[in-house]
């Protein structure tokens, strides 16, 4: 096979793998129980749960969901890429299925808020208070302890 039939084959399968591959979305769905969480992506408002959004790439995304008599929710969560979309397995997933949709789905539970106890409140903050008085007690009389003692001998002159 001459140089320029070679180079001729490739360049027809390179424009033909080209031409012919499809184009994938991804989507990911966030849903919440209960439903109706304000869900914010990435510090952008994407809507209430139950909620699908299209994305261009993997990786970690801040999640924070929001909802009134609930406590807020914030997770950091990876997105990893599947092996068919890694090179060169996309070539031939996208000759063969080029109008793919690739789903991803995630799941939160909402804890309701509950009201602090105002009494266990103050006492795990005077138990703080106690705890920082002896640490600063005991970093003070190590501080004393490692000082160098002064001369307290007093020098003569001798003539």
């Amino acid at each position: 096979m001459s140089n320029r039939l070679r180079l001729r084959a490739i360049l027809i399968f390179s424009l033909t793998t080209v031409l012919l591959s499809g184009c994938v979305e991804r989507e990911l769905t966030i849903n919440t129980e209960p439903q109706g969480g304000l869900v914010i992506l990435n510090d952008e408002e994407i809507g209430n749960s139950p909620v699908t959004v299209n994305f261009k790439w993997y990786g970690t995304y801040r999640v924070r969901i929001e909802k009134e008599g609930y406590n807020s929710l914030h997770k950091n969560i990876a997105l990893k890429r599947p092996l068919h979309d890694l090179f060169p397995f996309d070539i031939f997933e996208n000759l063969f299925n080029p109008n793919r949709v690739d789903s991803y789905s995630w799941n939160f539970k909402l804890d309701a808020y509950q009201k602090p106890d105002r009494k266990l409140l103050i006492d795990k903050a005077r138990l703080a208070d106690e705890q920082m008085q002896l640490e600063l007690m005991d970093a003070r009389y190590k501080v004393k302890q490692n000082k160098p003692q002064e001369n307290t001998e007093k020098k003569t002159d001798s003539k």
